[in-house]
């Protein structure tokens, strides 16, 4: 089971502080959320109640009834002060009250947070409690519930996300892998706990991708829409849009000629996808190249939702006629490589963000982002705080690094109106031997090849 190593870290720090605390956990559908608290409190004291779609009535039925069975008590009063009045930890140790998808009832009454308050000004419970707020709508916690809960939002000690993995984590999580075979599943899932749980590492891409996502029963196979679903409506709207942007237009003129949908209904719904981290709009790195920019660029944040609705999305009605193994040949295997691209890029970014972290970099850099132009572009720009740069190039689907690609990283240079103190050139499959000896002969050019990322 992969979970969040960080945050289980993070609980336990605040589990092990005295007196009472009051945080709000959330993470998006498929982040192991479960799980994560399953592992956090297997050796401690707890009462865990997931809330349901119910009235306010059933709702107090239900938590009633399982703290009758938990704690063989004596409720006789229907109220969440009289609830939180009867748990106990039955020794001196701290207890864990645990509301998972609390917002069902947050919502629709005001009470709850009411005895929440009192349960941690130890006004119901005398002994140490850790109170943990759960949710996996993480619009609505970030969005809505300072509005919902008013005065109380105020009085919760921390909020802790639980974001999707990043790539040294992926890594970490498929050991049998090579880095390669890491980069394409990254590239397909993310770092989402409940895919990469659900991901095989002894087996190769399309093997995983052909179960997992392509058989209708796989676990991911209905994943994007429901991501989408959950939390929006007017799903053929954001499928639409969604789909344009996977086949390259990503400016709002474009998606308006393509959709017929007006540029202001559109900038509406790209604000919804942001606010669920789906879409985002991609902020090139600030140059004095500004009229040579492409700017206002629309990218699908979400690894898998983009995979979706580059490769299966327009061949819906071929994948119910074929089988998987001859879907992938037929409409994945020519793109995946150009499509990872991207996300070689992505990781090398990380590369050289943890290269800073650690001191290792020729320089410190304090900001990093990528320069997008009309006519090329740089994949990595990190900058110190004397605006001294560090430029990037990265190659996944040349068999070799090239000189032309060096002359090319130059050109969109130029066109950006930045010079480097420093190059690094990476290459997933090698360097020609003339890059080598650029390497050898000039300490400004720094070779990365995939073994060392």
């Amino acid at each position: 089971m992969v979970a969040k190593t960080s945050i289980l870290k993070e609980l336990e720090t605040i589990y092990e502080k005295s007196g009472n605390q009051l945080y709000v956990l959330y993470g998006r559908t498929d982040s192991e959320k479960e799980q994560l608290l399953k592992a956090f409190l297997s050796n401690k004291k707890y009462f865990y109640y997931r809330s349901r779609q119910a009235s306010e009535q059933e709702q107090r039925n239900q938590m009633e009834a399982e703290i009758r069975q938990k704690f063989s008590a004596n409720i006789t009063k229907h109220s969440y002060d009289e609830f939180f009045n009867r748990i106990k930890s039955g020794d001196a140790s701290k207890l864990v009250v645990v509301i998972d998808e609390f917002q069902l009832i947050a919502k629709k009454d005001a009470s709850f947070m009411e005895s929440i308050e009192k349960l941690r000004m130890k006004r119901l419970y005398p002994g140490p409690v850790l109170i943990l707020l759960c949710s996996s709508s993480v619009a609505w916690v970030e969005q809505e519930m300072p509005a919902t809960l008013g005065e109380q939002s105020e009085r919760i000690d921390g909020k802790i996300k639980i974001n999707p993995l990043n790539f040294l984590e992926v890594v970490r999580a498929f050991p049998q892998y090579q880095v390669s075979d890491c980069i394409r599943t990254y590239g397909v899932i993310g770092g989402v706990a409940g895919y990469i749980n659900h991901w095989d590492q002894r087996v190769d891409l399309k093997t995983n991708i052909c179960r997992n996502i392509l058989n209708r029963n796989g676990y991911m196979h209905r994943a994007a829409e429901q991501l989408i679903a959950a939390e929006l409506r007017e799903l053929s709207v954001y499928e639409t849009i969604l789909y344009y942007i996977a086949s390259g237009y990503d400016k709002l003129n474009e998606l308006h000629l393509k959709t017929g949908y007006s540029r202001a209904k559109i900038s509406v719904y790209m604000k919804n996808l942001g606010t669920f981290h789906i879409v985002e709009k991609e902020t090139s790195f600030e140059t004095g190249g500004w009229e040579n920019t492409k700017k206002g660029v629309y990218r699908i944040k979400d690894n898998y939702v983009n995979f979706w609705f580059r490769f299966v999305y327009p061949h819906l009605s071929e994948l119910y006629m074929m089988s998987p193994e001859q879907f992938y040949d037929a409409y994945i295997t020519s793109g995946i490589d150009e499509y990872l691209e991207r996300y070689f890029k992505e990781v090398c970014m990380e590369y050289v963000g943890l290269l800073n972290l650690i001191g290792k970099l020729p320089m410190k850099i304090s900001k990093m982002g990528t320069w997008i132009g009309k006519e090329g572009n740089i994949d990595i720009i990190a900058q110190n705080s004397v605006r001294e740069n560090i430029v990037g190039y990265c190659n996944w689907n040349q068999p070799e690094f090239t000189m032309e690609m060096k002359e090319e990283l130059l050109k969109s240079m130029k066109q950006a109106k930045i010079d480097a103190k420093y190059f690094f050139l990476f290459s997933a499959k090698g360097f020609s031997e003339e890059i080598r000896q650029l390497a050898e002969e000039d300490t400004r050019y720094i070779l990365v090849d995939m073994n060392e990322l």
